[in-house]
């Protein structure tokens, strides 16, 4: 593969800190390299530092002479005055980009179609254009110029489940050649593993590469740590229980990377599930009561627009339950009517008398009135300690697990960042101790390793949790169920998750290309809820159980075998041929639980 852009020895200080330390790195034709680390850490320097809009203070970077570079930053450079036609095509003629089936593609994608109708028409002016909108435009031009290296700093903001969805497809299907790369910015960590082929790590100076996606790389991570001997109280940490969670099987995954599953099994042997439901629920129905929130044949209206139509939805106690939809269905205004914000037009809402709710909205100005406070002052008057699970902690403490160490936690609040604003709202919110909690887009401006963090406190936090997210990889991590709002006014129950919303979207597309009416869309949505998968019958389900308990039986033939001939190889130490001979065989059996693992997933996903 071509090297298209090198780094040998880099090093860069901004200010006190040093972004990187004698970095050596390089870019390869065919490469989809994401970058994670912590906000602040020198992501997105490193990305200018490669794009060559920042030099390095020493060392050498160098770039292929026929290579152009394309960067996507988190601030757009649009001119306010142009055509969304001139910001995304530029001088292109129209039967160029009309018979580009690349450009359709990104067209139809990103804006709605090829007349851009998501963003008001090609001949839109970009001025009056949303945050979110401006940022698709950019994305969309970008797409469209089709530079050697791609790079792209947070692709995924403003991006919705679906738009998510079609960019990963996007990229794989148009960023595998030998004479182009990617590299991009995202704690979006199902975009990171559906595109990835490597990714680096930033941390103090240095930047670590592992192979593979977020999955891969978490299994690297941990296994590094693992074979540098680390003590047991060092390595029982966040890894070992995301890397269970990863082990398991997400319930929307289909598929899995080919991890090293002997050394998996190894590191997370005695690692409980990540969150003991049972429990959890016993614990919230305890402080909760049989009754939460109750909306009765609710109606929403604002203006002409009917949000919500005659919904019935009984929030349980524990129950879990993540909410996906499309842009300007109503997933925040279902969110502020849950709250008792937002007045209904008609029906009922019924609160229970234990309910103690917390609302995570987008908006952190609710923190303007602590600028001169200090973090941990500004967590303190909430309260100084709270039970999380069955374990009292203290303000500091959570604040520490949410990623504010014992100096950062002495800091202004008017001096945090964005993102750590978002983690102090948090903060907050949890040593508030509520039994209800609303999430809106909780992953706004976090890293993933506050991420992380935040899905390990809530492992512990016995309640009902209802979050609206675009991030596929959080929903599917601390939600059990999902929903859908597509626009018409209804709730609808999503068994196969993230993966069936997809679908169901995919099945009204021709449907909604033959008319852009709010009936032609009515009767869209209609039709595709009648074809979707309506969930396993019972038939299916006692195949699905029993298949499971099959290859549950097999693994542990398997694994008898399996400690048999290591028994075997340890008396053979000596005779290299029976050693060999008995590797093979070992290996016979990883490759055989591989493959029966993926079959009890599959299983396991009908059996729910």
């Amino acid at each position: 593969m071509a090297n298209l852009i090198s780094v040998e020895r880099a090093s860069l200080a901004l200010g006190t800190a040093q972004v990187l330390d004698e970095v050596s790195l390089g870019v390869l034709g065919g490469d989809r390299i994401g970058i994670v680390g912590r906000n602040g850490g020198g992501k997105t320097t490193l990305l200018r530092v490669l794009a060559g809009l920042r030099e390095v203070d020493s060392g050498r970077v160098t770039r292929a002479g026929s290579a152009t570079v394309g960067v996507l930053a988190q601030d757009d450079a649009l001119d306010p005055s142009s055509t969304v036609h001139a910001a995304v095509l530029g001088d292109l003629p129209e039967h160029v980009w009309a018979g580009d089936p690349r450009i359709r593609d990104v067209l139809t994608g990103l804006l709605g179609g090829l007349g851009a109708e998501a963003v008001g028409g090609l001949d839109a002016t970009v001025g009056p254009l949303s945050g979110g909108e401006r940022r698709r435009l950019a994305l969309a031009r970008l797409l469209v110029q089709d530079p050697t290296v791609l790079m792209l700093d947070e692709p995924t903001n403003h991006l919705d489940v679906e738009g998510v969805a079609w960019l990963a497809e996007h990229l794989v299907r148009h960023r595998a050649r030998p004479d182009n790369a990617l590299v991009a910015i995202t704690h979006d960590r199902w975009f990171l593993d559906a595109v990835a082929t490597a990714t680096w790590e930033v941390v103090d100076g240095t930047v670590s590469s592992f192979e593979g996606g977020y999955a891969a790389y978490v299994l690297a991570k941990a296994e590094r740590e693992r074979m540098a001997a680390v003590t047991a109280e060092r390595r029982d940490n966040l890894l070992r229980k995301e890397l269970a969670w990863l082990r398991r099987g997400a319930p929307a995954r289909t598929s899995k990377p080919k991890f090293r599953i002997e050394a998996a099994n190894t590191l997370i042997a005695d690692e409980p599930a990540p969150r003991d439901n049972v429990e959890l629920t016993r614990f919230a129905t305890t402080r909760l009561g049989k009754d939460v929130i109750d909306l009765i044949d609710a109606t929403v209206q604002l203006g002409d627009r009917v949000l919500l139509d005659r919904v019935t939805w009984r929030l349980a106690p524990g129950e879990r339950v993540g909410i996906v939809g499309v842009n300007g269905a109503g997933k925040s205004t279902l969110l502020r009517a849950i709250a008792g914000e937002l007045p209904l037009t008609s029906g009922k809402r019924r609160q229970g008398v234990t309910v103690r709710l917390a609302y995570l909205t987008q908006e952190v100005r609710e923190l303007e009135r602590f600028a001169d406070w200090r973090v941990i002052e500004a967590i303190e008057d909430v309260r100084a300690y709270i039970t999380l699970g069955r374990k009292e902690i203290s303000a500091s403490q959570l604040a520490q697990r949410l990623g504010f160490s014992g100096g950062r936690q002495q800091t202004r609040v008017r001096d945090l960042s964005g993102g750590e604003r978002r983690r102090l709202q948090l903060t907050r919110l949890l040593m508030d101790e509520p039994n209800v909690l609303l999430l809106d887009e909780p992953t706004n401006d976090l890293d993933i390793e506050t991420l992380t963090s935040l899905e390990d406190v809530l492992d512990g936090w016995a309640g009902t949790l209802i979050v609206v997210s675009h991030d596929r990889y959080l929903l599917e991590r601390v939600c059990d169920t999902q929903v859908a709002l597509l626009g018409d006014g209804k709730i609808r129950e999503m068994p196969g998750g993230v993966e069936q919303y997809l679908e169901l979207l995919h099945a009204m597309e021709p449907v909604a290309a033959q008319g852009g009416s709010s009936a032609a869309r009515e009767s869209a949505s209609a039709s595709a809820t009648v074809s979707a998968p309506a969930g396993p019958t019972p038939a299916e389900l006692r195949d699905a159980r029993k298949d499971m308990a099959r290859v549950e039986k097999q693994l542990a033939r398997l694994a008898e075998r399996e400690d048999r001939i290591h028994v075997a190889m340890a008396e053979a130490a000596t005779d290299h041929g029976r050693v060999l001979e008995l590797n093979g065989q070992l290996r016979e059996i990883v490759d055989e639980r591989e493959r029966l693992e993926l079959e009890w997933l599959a299983a396991a996903e009908v059996a729910g």
